[in-house]
């Protein structure tokens, strides 16, 4: 007599959909606010306390889109990328920012009451103690930098190679990338791998970032 073979009915195969399905719940991403299973782009709220990035689901960014409702603990982490074409940004200037490395962000810290500036590197985001008289003038030279939110949107400058580029960024954006280079950096100089991964990181911040020149008035004006 032929052994029949298991119908979906059968217990092990119950068992097998059983443990398939609840690999897959653990492995789904989920709302660090309510528990409620994430779309795979979404947005994130910044814990300004332990500087900690968590996922939220749509009905929690909605209510954390005002400055008042994380009761100054929670901020949603804006979502606008601008690409600054005719940032102002003399070379002179950078040197008195003393930046160690050709990479890094700067952001407003509510918690420091002032500009503070990271760059990143293998061991993570090193802070950098920049002098208030050097960002003073960039600011003035820049307006776009007064609109900056603080906490949670970031300039983030690469001059690496000769390179002068300069986005306004979501902070996660920043945090993104210290995280390429942590986990892919190999030896003295980083090695080809993360070089390849941070001109794509790039190369996508440059895909869906819009563009900032000023206008024939001298205003900002955004632009595809």
């Amino acid at each position: 007599m032929a052994e029949r073979s298991p119908s979906l009915s059968s217990p092990r195969l119950r068992r097998l959909a059983q443990r398939r399905a609840e690999a897959s719940a653990e492995a789904e991403e989920c709302c660090e606010l309510c528990g409620t299973p994430l779309a795979p782009a979404h947005r994130h709220l910044l814990d300004l306390q332990s500087r900690q990035l968590l996922c939220a689901c749509r009905a929690c960014s909605t209510l954390f889109d005002r400055r008042a409702a994380g009761a100054g603990h929670y901020r949603l982490v804006p979502d606008r990328r601008l690409r600054l074409d005719e940032f102002a940004l003399r070379d002179e200037l950078w040197d008195e920012l003393r930046i160690p490395v050709d990479m890094a962000f700067f952001f407003t810290s509510s918690a420091a009451e002032r500009v503070v500036a990271f760059y990143p590197g293998p061991m993570g985001a090193t802070e950098s103690h920049l002098s208030l008289s050097a960002w003073s003038e960039i600011e003035a030279a820049n307006p776009v930098l007064a609109t900056m939110e603080p906490d949670v949107e970031a300039l983030l400058v690469n001059r690496v190679k000769g390179m002068r580029r300069q986005w306004l960024v979501p902070i996660e954006d920043c945090y993104r990338l210290v995280g390429v280079i942590r986990t892919r950096w190999r030896g003295f100089s980083g090695g080809k791998e993360v070089w390849r991964e941070i001109d794509g990181f790039f190369e996508a911040l440059d895909a869906r970032a819009g563009g900032l020149k000023a206008d024939k008035r001298g205003m900002a004006a955004e632009r595809r």
